[in-house]
């Protein structure tokens, strides 16, 4: 007489996975690596790293911040109002990067006055975050931005040597190294895109 078991029976099965399962694990991972790799040559290739030097940037940017610099996307597009870019000086490829906020485009007027921007003929609408110019330097009087030149200047304006000052001026296009894009964190300025 056979006994008779009461309860559960335990089976050991033998579980495997199959080897379109395995091929959609490894095709992920691989395609995981393939992305960061790509990204980190695209990095390489078309971007750099810099530091900011002085203050002039402040509060948007810290002296010392480490930002990171587009070098490949102005080259396809115009750099636009209000973009971050870095530049050499009059092309002074000698010079440290100078990073400055481009407010006034190609072929515009542009004038300083009672402390505020003109942009052929009318007032500049900006963040209430920048304080009023104390030295409007050359954009005291009107004057008209050749057909790639930029009039640029830094968030902190009463501390900013930028386009008001006769050994920067206008910035040419072709002295443009990039749009500055991304900062990371540095004292009270947290890592972020760059507005």
């Amino acid at each position: 007489m056979a006994r008779r078991r009461n309860g559960l029976s335990f089976v050991e099965t033998k579980k495997s996975v199959s080897s379109e399962v395995l091929r959609d694990i490894l095709g992920t991972v691989f395609y995981c690596f393939a992305a960061v790799l790509l990204g980190v040559v695209i990095v390489i290739a078309f971007g750099m790293q810099i530091s900011v030097v002085g203050y002039s940037m402040t509060p948007s940017l810290e002296n010392g911040q480490v930002v990171l610099v587009d070098r490949f996307s102005h080259r396809l597009l115009n750099p636009q109002r209000q973009d971050v870019v870095c530049f050499y000086p009059k092309g002074n490829e000698n010079s440290h990067l100078y990073i400055k906020r481009i407010v006034a485009m190609p072929g515009e007027k542009v004038q300083i006055k009672d402390g505020y921007v003109y942009v052929n003929g009318v007032r500049l609408r900006e963040d209430d975050g920048f304080d009023k110019i104390e030295d409007p330097g050359l954009a005291e009087n009107e004057f008209v931005l050749g057909p790639e030149e930029y009039f640029v200047l830094g968030d902190n304006r009463n501390n900013s040597e930028d386009s008001r000052n006769g050994n920067i001026g206008a910035v040419a296009k072709d002295t443009i190294v990039g749009k500055v894009w991304f900062k990371f964190k540095s004292g009270k300025n947290s890592i972020g895109l760059v507005k």
